[in-house]
């Protein structure tokens, strides 16, 4: 998770894990990880190119070999998600 704080959400400008995108992240006996997350809305133009960041991101872990990115859309995503530091940096009411 500590990896996945350093990606972005470009509209945004908060982490993907302090918006509460990220679902869960399993690895397997081989070092192969899942990233099972969703965006803020579906049709999200950006959504390529966060996934991209998440593998890259994931990409730096040595123990790590293969990275897939799950994004979906069960449970939707909402702002009571979001971590405090997120709700304060974006003016959003606890």
């Amino acid at each position: 998770m500590g990896a996945l704080e350093n990606v972005i959400d470009p509209e945004l400008g908060i982490d993907i894990v302090n918006l509460g995108l990220v679902y869960g992240v399993d690895i397997d006996d081989n070092g192969d990880a899942t990233v099972t997350m969703t965006l803020t809305a579906m049709g999200c133009p950006l959504a390529g190119h966060i996934e991209q960041d998440v593998k890259r991101c994931m990409a730096d872990l040595p123990e790590l070999n293969e990275i897939t990115v799950n994004i979906v859309w069960n449970p939707p995503w909402t702002k009571d998600r979001m971590s405090r530091y997120a709700k304060i940096a974006l003016g959003i009411p606890d």
